[in-house]
């Protein structure tokens, strides 16, 4: 997807830089095929929309119609629009190393979270933490034989609930309460100990966003009080996400998506 929508702006914006004087009809032809290339692309409407007209208040600007090679100036203006679409510049995870740490991981059944989280405590374990991984997903058994397996394989120690229990939030607190969370384990021989853990819950998800799933998650958000709260999404979702995104974070206020 993103590679077909490069290409089709590159040739847009080839187009513009071959004018030497812009008008309002040359900025209106370029932002129809632009507006086209994102819906096309699965690129929600209204995102499009006051994409379009972010650039076009810009692009008519005095300081650009006048400027001496004003299709390089619009092109700037769309590569600077585009860039603080797809999220501006990326920020850190707002976890203090001084202090424990807690990331919960949200999203819909099947969208990545596991996966998801093993990679977050994966890449967290590099930066010298001691990451924690803690299956919640109570929904389904093979979530957290999946987390068991990933965290092996990458190192890492996994906190599980017990087999009979149901209660995701008596889960969590149980987890906490482990030495696995409360004395990181050491990272091997020359290697500095880190001392403090970084504990990623795993939760469990569903087809669709529903009451229960809302009203546990936020219990559970609750309960917690982590640092980030992170949205998996599929990246293949398309128009989705946006609908997807907007629930959750009305519902528990998402610091981040993955």
């Amino acid at each position: 997807m993103f590679s077909q929508l490069g290409d089709k702006l590159q040739e847009i914006f080839k187009d513009l830089r071959g004018h030497g004087t812009i008008s309002e009809a040359n900025i209106d032809a370029a932002l129809h095929q632009v507006r086209l290339a994102l819906l096309e692309a699965d690129v929600d409407f209204q995102v499009a929309k006051k994409f379009i007209a972010r650039v076009k208040e810009k692009a008519l600007g005095e300081a650009v119609l006048r400027s001496i090679t004003p299709g390089q100036q619009i092109v700037k203006i769309f590569y600077d629009e585009l860039s603080i679409l797809l999220g501006g510049d990326p920020a850190a995870a707002g976890l203090d190393l001084g202090k424990p740490g807690r990331i919960l991981i949200v999203g819909l059944n099947g969208s990545g979270k596991t996966t998801s989280a093993a990679k977050l405590a994966r890449l967290l374990k590099k930066q010298g933490r001691a990451p924690v991984l803690v299956a919640c997903g109570l929904q389904r058994p093979a979530a957290i034989e999946q987390l068991a397996t990933l965290g092996k394989e990458i190192d890492v120690p996994v906190l599980t609930p017990d087999p009979n229990e149901k209660n995701v939030q008596r889960a969590a607190a149980a987890a906490l309460e482990s030495p696995a969370f409360a004395e990181p384990p050491s990272q091997g021989y020359g290697e500095p100990r880190p001392t403090v853990g970084q504990a990623i819950f795993d939760t469990a998800g569903r087809q669709e966003i529903d009451a229960a799933l809302i009203e546990e998650l936020k219990q559970l958000k609750d309960f917690l009080q982590p640092q980030e709260t992170l949205l998996v999404v599929d990246a293949a979702t398309g128009q989705q996400a946006v609908s997807v995104a907007t629930h959750f974070n009305d519902a528990l206020q998402i610091t981040g998506i993955i």
